[in-house]
């Protein structure tokens, strides 16, 4: 096999698990508010200042993992079209 496909399906790899990480944290997210809604306290719905920190985490390693992948792919595509 080839290093520029072995580069390119790692970056696919790493895009799909940012977009998971990114939606999983959304989801997280937006259950973790709206069970606060309903809930008697609800100062923390307001100011959206959550005291678990894993949905913002999730996101920001979602971005993170799209930006490696992005990377691996066009590495992989430079070493295809000049290699």
């Amino acid at each position: 096999m080839e290093d520029h496909f072995i580069l390119m399906v790692l970056g696919g790899f790493f895009i799909l698990l940012g977009l998971g990480g990114i939606i999983w944290g959304r989801r997280e997210r937006d259950d973790y508010y709206d069970s606060f809604s309903t809930g008697p306290d609800v100062k923390e719905f307001l100011e959206r200042s959550s005291s678990q920190p894993a949905p913002g985490a999730l996101e920001i390693g979602g971005r993170v993992a799209i930006i490696l992948g992005v990377l691996l792919l066009a590495g992989g595509g430079a070493l295809w079209f000049w290699g």
